[in-house]
């Protein structure tokens, strides 16, 4: 997390088509601000301040809700205030990295194969999906977060993005393609780890994830059903002993904007307990 958007088109995009939804989208729709302009039609400078905001508001929205029509998800109305702010507040700076301890980095001839990583117990906001597609579960899902994210929370406060959002697959029986059930998480700051605020949506859960040894290869492009079993393999033809991790359960870790052809992402193989 991504992760500042939707994995989604750009207005005009083909279904299916590479998602456009980008952070710099939305560094550039956030470059005129109420505080920025005021136009002298005998109105007040406050009136004028409101005015200017929800014109904000309504741009962003509509320019969020024609690219969802592009690849079937419905971007409600209610989205506008945490679209707004989560483009106000996006500064790559003040993101926070989940913090992890490196047990081993695989290499070969100067490439990284993969990385044996700790991630300590930690507390996580976290929504199961189950839509047709894994596009339209991720992007519902982190609109859920986004709202939890921008103040809708019992502290009232903007809680910040933190990096990377993730993403917990499963495949079926015979390991051949993934299910539908995906669960959307977003890692709680380190300052709201002792005490989480409290979500208003009854649907996303703050879960406490135990400390957790991983094994994490990084791959770039699109993420779908495809290249995520495509990645699944690829690390487990790589790894020594796969038998040592889960089989049926796997983590997808977005880094850059969500919406990027050439993102970066993780796969994650989790080690049995």
């Amino acid at each position: 997390m991504e992760t500042g958007g939707c994995r989604m088109g750009g207005a005009g995009a083909e279904p299916g088509a590479p998602a456009m939804i980008t952070l710099e989208d939305l560094d550039g729709l956030a470059e005129e601000s109420p505080d920025s302009a005021y136009h002298s039609n005998g109105s007040s400078l406050e009136e004028e301040a409101e005015r200017m905001e929800d014109e904000e508001q309504e741009r962003l929205l509509s320019f969020w809700q024609s690219v969802g029509r592009g690849h079937q998800v419905d971007v409600p109305r209610d989205m506008a205030e945490p679209i707004q702010q989560l483009t106000r507040n996006n500064n790559p700076q003040e993101r926070q990295t989940i913090p992890f301890t490196l047990i081993q980095r695989k290499e070969k001839l100067g490439d990284v194969l993969y990385e044996k990583r700790q991630y300590g117990k930690a507390k996580w906001a976290c929504i199961k999906m189950k839509e047709k597609q894994y596009e339209q579960s991720i992007c519902l899902g982190f609109m859920k977060l986004m709202r939890y994210i921008c103040e809708q929370n019992s502290s009232g406060l903007y809680l910040g993005i933190t990096i990377p959002i993730v993403t917990i697959v499963h495949t079926n029986e015979s390991q051949s393609e993934l299910t539908q059930s995906v669960t959307v998480a977003y890692y709680l700051p380190e300052v709201l780890q002792d005490q989480p605020p409290h979500p208003f949506d009854s649907d996303i859960i703050i879960e406490e994830w135990p400390s957790t040894i991983v094994y994490s290869r990084s791959f770039r492009g699109i993420i779908n059903e495809d290249s995520i079993m495509r990645e699944i393999n690829l690390l487990a033809e790589i790894l020594e002993s796969p038998e040592l991790c889960l089989q049926d359960t796997f983590i997808i870790a977005g880094y850059t904007n969500p919406a990027a052809a050439n993102r970066l992402n993780e796969i994650w193989f989790l080690q049995r307990p």
